[in-house]
């Protein structure tokens, strides 16, 4: 089976079993993207402390434990919110230049910003596609594991949210490249590294697998932290960042030894009727229970999802059986791996 975007995109369908995901074509990378690469280090600085990556990947972790790598993260832009300075990327041209060409689309809303800053990570991160919305479903009204099977069953792509994406770096740091899969999670992967400073990778990172790999200093394997831990700078006249954890400092480093990435999302419509088309008709969770329940009685499958339900602790394990996500071929083992999810 196969899907459409506009004239620009061509989405394919790679089958696991009765599972599918679209896919898109393969990203553009971008050259000298930040022309004031201070302006950068000054919203970072003004949006300090960042706590460590949790959520979705780290879901039952004991708050007290050093269960979570040195991989830092905070929204600059979201929904209400928006950094003083994040406008240099939020409406940087570029990228709305590279969101209608690559999606033929002639609406383009740039929605969020978000920065990860990356130490000490021996292993990589998780091989995944970020996570979907959907015109009425989102993680505000629907529970993550619920979109991520919306996404993988494929039976809702006719409302999912295009979202372009563009993944900018600030620095080059030992290791930190970003493997990704541009011809499908059934094919090798390609990889961006060395060289990444003031580059941008720009595609479709829901629709197509990505992976951030191993990110130095080596020497000391991977760093784990609490929740509670802080990565800010260190106010002491130098240009270190440190990172303490309940008291303790755990890393004293400069700010160019950190891999910076900064991500950038973006709703793309291929005409303003579309969109608003696609507002006008937003999906109830009645609806998605209805798509869901067809479908899992065409398979055969006695699984059926009841709208009062949906946080009972078994649905997801269930529906993951029905609609598995895949491991792309080349994968590397994620720091995340021995972690509740």
């Amino acid at each position: 089976m196969s899907g459409g975007f506009g004239n620009g995109v061509v989405y394919l369908r790679y089958f696991a079993g009765l599972m599918s995901i679209r896919y898109s074509k393969p990203p553009v990378l971008l050259h000298d993207v930040i022309g004031d690469l201070g302006a950068v280090v000054d919203l970072l600085t003004s949006q300090e402390p960042y706590h460590p990556l949790g959520g979705w990947y780290s879901l039952g972790a004991d708050p007290h434990a050093r269960t979570r790598p040195t991989w830092f993260q905070k929204d600059w832009v979201h929904d209400t919110f928006a950094a003083e300075g994040s406008e240099l990327f939020l409406w940087h041209p570029t990228y709305v230049d590279a969101a209608k060409a690559f999606y033929d689309a002639a609406v383009v809303e740039p929605k969020s910003v978000y920065v990860n800053l990356m130490t000490s990570m021996a292993e990589a991160g998780p091989a995944h596609t970020d996570n979907p919305r959907f015109h009425g479903r989102d993680r505000t009204n629907t529970p993550m594991w619920l979109l991520r099977v919306m996404l993988w069953s494929g039976l809702f792509d006719d409302v999912e949210i295009m979202q372009a994406t563009a993944i900018w770096w600030m620095n080059d740091v030992e290791g930190g490249g970003l493997l990704y899969w541009p011809m499908g999670p059934d094919r090798p992967p390609e990889q961006h590294v060395g060289s990444m400073a003031n580059t941008a990778l720009f595609g479709d990172n829901h629709g197509m697998f990505h992976q951030v790999g191993p990110v130095g200093p080596f020497e000391r394997g991977t760093l784990r932290v609490t929740p509670r831990a802080e990565l800010a700078p260190a106010r002491d006249g130098t240009a270190d960042w440190t990172v303490v954890d309940q008291g303790e400092q755990v890393v004293r480093t400069p700010l160019d030894s950190i891999r910076v990435s900064v991500l950038w999302k973006a709703d793309v419509y291929r005409t303003a009727a579309e969109r608003d088309a696609r507002v006008a008709n937003a999906l109830s969770m009645h609806d998605v229970a209805e798509a869901f329940n067809n479908d899992l009685a065409r398979r055969g499958s006695s699984l059926r999802l009841d709208p009062a339900q949906v946080d009972e602790p078994s649905l997801k394990d269930r529906f993951a059986d029905v609609y598995p996500e895949v491991e792309p071929v080349g994968a590397l083992p994620s720091v995340f791996d021995d972690q509740a999810r």
